[in-house]
């Protein structure tokens, strides 16, 4: 059902990359499972990304300063809240698992507020587990000084392999 409803919206042009990642499915290893409550699935299923899917949704790029990095660094990727909207999932809380299977919860109204990333590259350049990938949330500290504490610092995380929504 999901297929049916994001197809219908690839008549928008604007929506066509995101109408067109729902519709795949993995066609190389998974990097991502995003699950949570939705009207269009069962409970318990969970959509399922390999890197090329998240490629193809629309990227975001910019340039912050964190606490990890001494300098300013370039991230890209997607915005959560178009990962979400394309598995088709919706709450009021994101919680992010890490590969080591640290866990962190994010309030929904963070990722439709502020311009979150699922960050896949670091200054244009895919990010290996050892350097905090292949999937870091990142919020955006330039633009929003009131981000730039530590209740959002710890927001982030890297080395994301799951969302669950709830």
């Amino acid at each position: 059902m999901i297929r049916r409803t994001w197809l219908g919206l690839a008549s928008l042009p604007w929506l066509a990359p995101v109408a067109q990642a729902a519709a795949d499915l993995p066609e190389g290893p998974v990097v991502l499972s995003v699950s949570g409550k939705s009207g269009e699935s069962a409970p318990g299923q969970a959509a399922r990304f390999d890197m090329a899917m998240l490629e193809r949704l629309p990227q975001t790029s910019f340039s912050t300063l964190t606490p990890w990095y001494a300098q300013p660094r370039k991230f890209t990727g997607p915005l959560l809240r178009e990962v979400l909207a394309v598995a088709g999932v919706r709450g009021s809380l994101v919680r992010a698992v890490a590969l080591n299977d640290y866990r962190v919860d994010i309030p929904i109204d963070d990722v439709q507020r502020y311009d979150v990333l699922l960050a896949r590259l670091l200054d244009d350049k895919p990010m290996a587990v050892r350097d905090r990938g292949p999937l870091f949330i990142i919020y955006p500290f330039h633009q929003h000084p009131n981000l730039r504490n530590a209740l959002y610092y710890t927001r982030c995380a890297w080395q994301i392999k799951a969302i669950e929504v709830s």
